[in-house]
């Protein structure tokens, strides 16, 4: 252990002892490192926060939609859209037939709209969500003040709403807005509740929207969009239970195949996804990315490495009468082995220890223009300093075995 000790101090006084020739090198392993910790980490905080977004199901609900989910590289959109609507009657037959469900929500959605109360008027920014009562539970946004949408309500297509907390906020700052009368382009709807507060850190207009029955929505603004394309519904389902998830799945899917009548030699022309399949979905795109960047640091972690190989063979040249009298004094091969493969090992570290620091702070620069959490992926900052370790250990041993080679005598007359 002694023997250990007195050799990493040696190598920390040789790293000390010429600084300038230290640092150039060091800036190679520094490069490396950073560059790969960096993308790590903004990978890292986007992923995170992308988790969080997608998990507005509950983790036993899934959806049935037209489209496919967005993270998907092989999508065929033009197959997609020429894909029948998801419908209401869709909706009902799982209802009506898959046992394994709890509860079945409907949901049709449009955007760009506004609402006033008096004087104020919100800007043109709204969604509005054509729902059922399941639409909070099944998406994880309840109801914090007044009631949720219920089944009367669809059933008689009431000019009712909910309104989005920031919706509130803006229209209601100082007085409650249950049972007010507001209106939605123009026309006249009770408020009967209020949406707890529900922030995305993507923008995402959790907030900025209004619940309203899904009979009204179509009454109101019909099956068809702005661009005369078919409005197709979201449907989310909740299994009886977490366990049972998998076989609602695929009797949903069976129902579903059925009651559109999709020949069994075709694939699905729906789409069904879950928060675990969305994400991924998303982590398959990101993996193509981390490899790239693994790839790339790695390839100038090699470079740097080939320099200190370079720096330690230019140090062994000059330090050839130190070696030579180490060995006149009784030091063995090993202990001079130990000694230069230290140097180089610590040469490495100590880059890779202010390339992870570097790399943390530039994968980080995203949170401070955004929502988005801080995130320090220790296992890759552990991984790139175990790497930096074998990068000195592989080009610092040539080196090292041509000092503990040397003879002392012609070390000794060396000049």
């Amino acid at each position: 252990m002694m023997q250990f000790l007195e050799a990493f101090k040696m190598a920390l006084t040789a790293i000390w002892s010429h600084k300038l020739r230290s640092s150039l090198t060091l800036l190679g392993i520094i490069a490396g490192v950073a560059s790969i910790i960096a993308v790590m980490t903004g990978i890292s905080v986007i992923q995170s926060t992308i988790e969080k977004e997608l998990s507005v199901l509950g983790t036993e609900v899934f959806q049935v939609q037209k489209w496919a989910t967005g993270f998907s590289n092989d999508v065929d959109w033009r197959k997609i859209m020429r894909r029948k609507p998801v419908t209401v009657e869709n909706a009902n037959a799982i209802r009506e037939n898959v046992k394994t469900v709890s509860m079945v929500g409907s949901e049709l959605w449009d955007f760009g709209h506004k609402a006033q109360y008096k004087d104020k008027t919100t800007n043109s920014n709204l969604t509005i969500c054509g729902g059922t009562p399941e639409y909070g539970p099944n998406n994880t946004h309840y109801v914090q003040f007044g009631r949720n949408l219920t089944n009367e309500d669809i059933k008689v297509a009431r000019s009712v709403v909910v309104l989005g907390y920031a919706v509130a906020e803006e229209l209601f700052p100082f007085i409650d807005p249950l049972d007010k009368v507001v209106r939605i382009d123009g026309r006249k709807f009770t408020v009967v509740g209020v949406m707890e507060d529900k922030q995305s850190s993507l923008g995402g207009g959790f907030n900025e929207y209004l619940l309203m029955p899904i009979t009204t929505f179509q009454r109101i603004y019909g099956m068809k969009d702005n661009r005369g394309n078919d409005r197709s519904v979201n449907v989310t389902v909740r299994a009886v239970s977490q366990e049972m998830l998998p076989s609602a799945i695929e009797e949903t899917r069976a129902v579903l195949r059925v009651e559109r009548r999709v020949d069994r030699k075709e694939e699905d022309d729906f789409t069904i996804f879950t928060n675990d399949s969305q994400i991924r979905s998303f982590n398959d795109v990101t993996a193509k990315i981390k490899l790239g960047a693994f790839v790339i640091g790695i390839v100038a972690l090699v470079v740097a490495g080939i320099g200190i190989m370079n720096i330690m063979l230019v140090s062994v040249t000059e330090r050839t009468k130190e070696i030579g009298i180490r060995k006149s004094l009784g030091a063995k091969r090993n202990n001079i082995l130990i000694q230069f493969l230290l140097e180089a090992i610590v040469l490495c570290n100590i880059g890779g220890v202010f390339g992870v620091l570097m790399g943390f702070g530039l994968g980080n620069i995203v949170t401070i223009f955004t929502d988005f959490a801080v995130v320090v992926p220790m296992g890759w900052a552990f991984g790139g300093l175990a790497f930096c370790t074998t990068v000195g250990l592989t080009f610092g041993m040539w080196p090292a075995l041509l000092a503990s080679k040397m003879d002392p005598i012609e070390a000794l007359r060396y000049e």
